[in-house]
């Protein structure tokens, strides 16, 4: 796993809102998991605009330190290596999304991560970790059977039926997918996904090539982007805004989720935009004509 240099742990910690590096403790942990998932958000961005980012270790890395995101491969790949610069014990899985519809399964279309720690009597204990799922979870999951509430979102951990010796995270009921079910595997190389992330950022059957979609959790709910359609959720249920304007899209990026596409240029966004906005004129005309 790639080792950071102390100058790029530093970097990384700014991106989070993190001062100084601590030692690799529980707590830390959970203080590192929560900023990472409130100022690092899960995108599609690149993957629309027809620019995807490799899901080499350090390319992730470097996305993170400039000021940019990705999806799981991205997030979750660059998050364990500073995790494990950290002194942290982490480990990398197979894992698969059950969207909503469809059935469970383990096909690698998702990295999960689970970390093991020493707790007080000197017992291994070990957690799930993921920054990579855009609204699950805010904190760290224990790997054992229960249910968690974390803000307005329930979370339950039980075994996998599709996974032997797996384990299975299943989402709010509210939310867009029904959980993830993830093999207890050590995974040592990302290019196990390479074929994965082909098929997410280039091909057309993808479900993300035409879906532009930024997700962001916080302390007492989430956020997303779908296309044009700004989403709030916290205690009091989910409250929709359509941006009508560019500007007022970019607004939403930059202040609520740190997405300020910082590499693009202002033709580059320019075509972005009107690219989204077609997406979704097109998706109001269908809507309405059902």
């Amino acid at each position: 796993m790639m080792q950071l240099t102390n100058e790029e742990i530093k970097a990384y910690l700014r991106r989070l809102d993190i001062d100084d590096v601590s030692p690799p403790t529980k707590d830390y942990l959970f203080e590192l998991h929560r900023s990472h998932i409130q100022n690092v958000p899960w995108e599609t961005v690149d993957i629309v605009a027809g620019r995807p980012a490799s899901i080499d270790e350090r390319q992730s890395v470097r996305l993170i330190l400039d000021g940019r995101s990705g999806y799981c491969f991205h997030l979750n790949g660059a998050f364990s290596s500073l995790l494990a610069s950290l002194g942290y014990k982490i480990f990398r899985h197979r894992a698969g999304v059950q969207p909503l519809g469809e059935q469970p399964r383990v096909n690698s279309f998702h990295l999960g991560l689970t970390v093991s720690l020493e707790n007080e009597e000197g017992r291994e204990e070990r957690w799930i970790v993921d920054a990579g799922l855009g609204d699950m979870p805010y904190e760290p999951l224990p790997l054992q059977a229960g249910a968690y509430s974390q803000g307005p979102f329930a979370y339950t951990v039980i075994e996998s039926e599709v996974a032997e010796k797996g384990w299975r995270m299943v989402h709010d009921p509210n939310a867009t997918i029904i959980g993830v079910d993830v093999a207890p595997e050590i995974v040592h190389d990302l290019k196990t996904f390479e074929p994965q992330h082909e098929h997410y950022s280039r091909s057309a059957d993808s479900p993300w090539i035409n879906l532009f979609l930024v997700r962001q959790r916080h302390a007492s709910g989430s956020n997303e982007l779908r296309g044009c359609v700004w989403s709030k959720r916290d205690f009091h249920g989910i409250e929709k805004t359509e941006l009508q304007s560019k500007s007022q899209w970019l607004e939403v990026l930059g202040d609520i989720f740190g997405e300020h596409l910082v590499n693009y240029s202002r033709q580059d966004r320019e075509e972005l935009w009107k690219k989204v906005r077609n997406i979704h004129e097109q998706w109001k005309r269908t809507k309405s004509s059902n």
